[in-house]
Order: structure tokens, then sequence, then C-alpha cells
């Protein structure tokens, strides 16, 4: 039931994308630090700012905090999203390395691919990994 709950949380936001005034990202930034922030707005946040990554000075660090959160999608989306960063996120490798621990699966996947898309000569892309070793 929860992860069908999450689903629809999802699509409500992807289809409210537009809606409304868009935030800065000063805004989604403060959204998802906030402990006081409706669990909806920090996920919101969380997946809005990858698409900002004209600036990733701001943008890396707080996704990179966020890897310590408590909601384990609030990691997750984290890492996925200092994945599309690239290189410009090679602040956050030890941040990412230390989530690959982490007690979520999910989130420990996610990790791996970020760490593969920022420096690939150094992170192998898991994926491919997985597609070899099972030949």
């Amino acid at each position: 039931m929860r992860v069908r709950t999450r689903f629809v949380l999802l699509l409500c936001l992807l289809a409210c994308g537009g809606c409304g005034k868009e935030k800065s990202t000063d805004e989604l930034i403060a959204d998802l630090k906030s402990p006081q922030a409706e669990e909806a707005d920090r996920i919101k946040a969380v997946r809005l700012l990858p698409q900002r990554k004209g600036e990733a000075a701001k943008i890396v660090p707080a996704l990179t905090e966020a890897l310590k959160d408590k909601d384990g999608d609030i990691r997750w989306s984290a890492a996925i999203g200092l994945g599309y960063f690239g290189e410009q996120a090679k602040d956050a490798i030890p941040a990412l390395q230390e989530a690959q621990r982490d007690r979520d699966a999910r989130v420990r996947e996610a990790a791996g691919v970020a760490l593969s898309r920022i420096d690939p000569s150094q992170f192998p892309d898991p994926s491919k990994q997985r597609a070899t070793r099972g030949q």
C-alpha cells in the first residue's frame, strides 16, 4: 500500500510540475532542508533541483547533505540527482561512497550509478558489471 501511495504522490507531483509559480532554486533548497516542510514538498524539491544544472554550485552541496536524510526517498532521489550533474558533483564522491553502505538498497544502487556518472574512470557502471557477471 505504501508503494502505491508514493506512486500516486509522484504522479500528482509530475502533473502539477507546471502548476502555479515556479519556485527559485533557493526556495527549493530551503524546502528540502526544512524539517517543517511537508514530505511532498521535500520530495518535489529534491527531484526538481537536478533540472537546474546551471546552479550546480548551490545544488550539489544541498543534494550531498540530503544523502544523510532520515527519509529513504529523499536519500534515493538525492543520489540520483547528483548523478545528473556528472563531473560537477565531484565533491559529493565521499558522501556517495558512504551512501553505497546505506540500509536502503535503492540508495546503494543509485549511489553506485551516480559515482559512475561523476567519474567513470574510477567507478565503473554497476549495471554493466552485473551484466558481465551474468554471462
